[in-house]
């Protein structure tokens, strides 16, 4: 039975390729985009909705279907504040995951980080460590959680951090850090499809190294 996905996070890095793999793939005959503005894409496959993601009212009826996708994140610079970058990267995020469940969606799909973790000290691996730790908490009946390296792709906002860590991490990768290694867009997109096409119920959590894996099943 063809599978109706429902994806945040959109017009992102890893969410612009999700979605342009989720139209090509016969394997699902709906794809819809919550955005905050429209994108321009036409495709007979795709239902966009222009919501407030701070609002559940402007979108939380419309999501259901098999599958919740979340690609969404930001940075604390395009955020401004490590409150709003909260707001993003956890309560939305975390919101539009509980109203999944309550609506039926059985598989929810996140894009998290290497070395999340709820009790860490740094911000950004605190807040990534603390939404993956409340969605274990949701009970889905199947969840994958990928937690990548370094992203690299065709970001239009080139990150001064990517553009001198990637190239040392490629370096490092080769003697001592695999694990690390960086990771394309479209491989972290492959690999959020597989996790439903193809679901392990033995594993919930991907990391950095797995990504590539599962990319690849």
């Amino acid at each position: 039975m063809k599978k109706i996905a429902n994806v945040i996070g959109a017009t992102g890095l890893v969410g612009k390729q999700l979605v342009k793999i989720l139209l090509t793939d016969n394997q699902f005959e709906k794809v819809r985009i919550f955005v905050r503005r429209d994108t321009g894409i036409s495709h007979k496959k795709l239902e966009q909705k222009i919501v407030d993601f701070t609002r559940p009212e402007t979108w939380q009826k419309d999501l259901k279907g098999d599958v919740l996708f979340s690609a969404l994140g930001t940075t604390l610079k395009q955020a401004g504040s490590k409150e709003k970058q909260y707001d993003i990267d956890v309560v939305i995020n975390r919101n539009f995951a509980k109203k999944a469940k309550e609506n039926g969606i059985e598989n929810y799909v996140v894009v998290s980080s290497v070395g999340a973790d709820a009790k860490s000290k740094v911000f950004y691996l605190h807040i990534k460590g603390k939404l993956d730790k409340e969605v274990q908490e949701m009970d889905f009946k199947n969840l994958v959680i990928i937690r990548p390296a370094s992203l690299t792709g065709d970001r239009e906002n080139k990150r001064l951090g990517e553009l001198i860590t990637v190239p040392v991490l490629n370096f490092l990768t080769i003697f001592m850090m695999k694990k690390y290694r960086p990771i394309e867009d479209v491989t972290v997109a492959k690999a959020m499809i597989n996790g439903v096409l193809k679901p392990d119920e033995s594993k919930i959590i991907w990391e950095a190294e797995e990504v590539f894996e599962l990319a690849e099943k």
